[in-house]
């Protein structure tokens, strides 16, 4: 099987066959042994900063000497990002090999596993081939029943800041998405949670208790900001100074998790020196979170998607590009709520230049230019992407001012496989 035959397997198997559940994946990773009973874990859920909790786990744990998985989605670049070991996309040739060990064992199955299913079980039986000392395992979508959740008590569980999402398969109200959650908590694990809404903390301890499982909840207040620029934060924690080249304030309360997440590892033995901790949040890479592609003009990448990510990005233009106007590149799936994202955008607008990203749920360039140009911004529509980034850096080269993509990760990806070209 080569890698772009590995691919098209999976991909016969799409979201559209996603059913909450875990007795296909059960049934699958017995098939190969259970590779993931073989395996320690660090296991993340919730609505917002899971990647980047897990990115920064990921990143510190492989500064401590420990060779660690990384299991994350969506996937901007290459469909390989997904499963990483130490940094490094899974090899082409090593997908193709895991993917056909794997379709030996579901073709055996009456009831074929989706997608998800299938790529959850390539991750843990690549991990357990490559020997990962832990893995940092962030849930596809909810928790208790998601494919992830096959797994043995973790060493710690994290639940990150949780909301309202996917309310057709977790709930419709914030208590049964944070109890639907909480369902990777299980007996002889620990806890960390973000500092989430007294509702949603309520129920993390009642499934913490019942579970026996001890629960610490970060406290973002301990986070002490000492500086910010264009480069990252610079922050105090227990008499401790740390960097972080990620922005934002809630990129401070995704690391006072952190934080917790290493101090629990420590009490259940792992070796987390305090200076492997400030090098692997030095060193942390989550791409398309503002990520700076130039200096000049200022162009800055967010694959940022709904109204609270527009939120965090007018967040950090304020705090570190006071007062000025900026030049958007926007492009935004159709069923995402994008009227409000530019009408958060919209004070901090110079002008709007639009495209659609490469995918079928996109919202088309016309109506998106209609939308803004409708709120009296001044809108460009264009066809083509590598026309859609000189325009947009030009206007910003030509009036001294910021250029930002924002709207989409699909389009985030679309901008980084164009400047890897160039």
């Amino acid at each position: 099987m080569t890698y772009e035959e590995a691919l098209a397997y999976l991909e016969n198997y799409t979201w559209s066959k996603t059913r909450l559940g875990l007795g296909r994946t059960r049934e699958l990773t017995a098939k190969l042994g259970d590779p993931q009973k073989k395996l320690r874990f660090v296991h993340v859920a919730g609505s917002n900063g899971k990647g980047s909790t897990c990115a920064m786990t990921a990143s510190i744990l492989q500064a401590a000497g420990y060779k660690t998985g990384l299991y994350t989605s969506p996937y901007i670049q290459t469909f390989c990002e997904r499963i990483q070991i130490d940094g490094e996309n899974i090899p082409e040739h090593r997908l193709a090999e895991v993917t056909e060990k794997l379709r030996d064992a579901a073709e055996t199955m009456e009831d074929h596993p989706s997608w998800f299913e299938m790529v959850t079980a390539v991750a843990f039986q690549y991990y357990l081939e490559e020997n990962c000392d832990i893995v940092v395992l962030e849930v596809g979508m909810g928790g208790e029943f998601d494919s992830t959740n096959v797994i043995d008590a973790p060493e710690v569980a994290v639940l990150t800041n949780i909301g309202l999402e996917h309310t057709e398969y977790l709930g419709n109200t914030i208590e049964e998405i944070a109890h639907t959650k909480s369902g990777i908590i299980k007996p002889g694990c620990r806890v960390v949670s973000y500092d989430n809404v007294p509702e949603v903390k309520a129920i993390i301890s009642e499934v913490a208790k019942e579970n026996d499982a001890p629960l610490v909840f970060a406290d973002p207040s301990e986070i002490k900001l000492i500086s910010r620029d264009l480069d990252g934060q610079v922050f105090e924690w227990e008499g401790k100074t740390y960097r972080l080249p990620l922005h934002g304030e809630h990129q401070l309360k995704n690391a006072s998790v952190v934080m917790e997440i290493v101090r629990e590892l420590r009490e259940q033995g792992w070796d987390i020196p305090d200076e492997e901790v400030r090098k692997g949040l030095a060193e942390v890479k989550w791409p398309a979170r503002f990520q700076i592609l130039s200096r000049d003009p200022l162009f800055i990448l967010d694959g940022g998607h709904n109204p609270q990510c527009a939120e965090a990005m007018t967040e950090s233009l304020d705090a570190l590009l006071p007062g000025q106007k900026v030049d958007f590149l926007l492009g935004i799936l159709a069923d995402k709520d994008y009227t409000q994202m530019i009408d958060i955008l919209g004070p901090y607008a110079a002008s709007f230049h639009c495209i659609a990203p490469e995918n079928e749920r996109a919202l088309g360039v016309e109506a998106l230019a209609d939308t803004i140009r409708a709120r009296g911004f001044e809108t460009y529509a264009y066809s083509d992407l590598g026309e859609a980034i000189g325009a947009v850096c030009g206007s910003a080269a030509a009036n001294n001012r910021p250029a930002v993509c924002f709207g989409s990760l699909y389009l985030a990806g679309e901008v980084l496989n164009y400047y890897d070209k160039i």
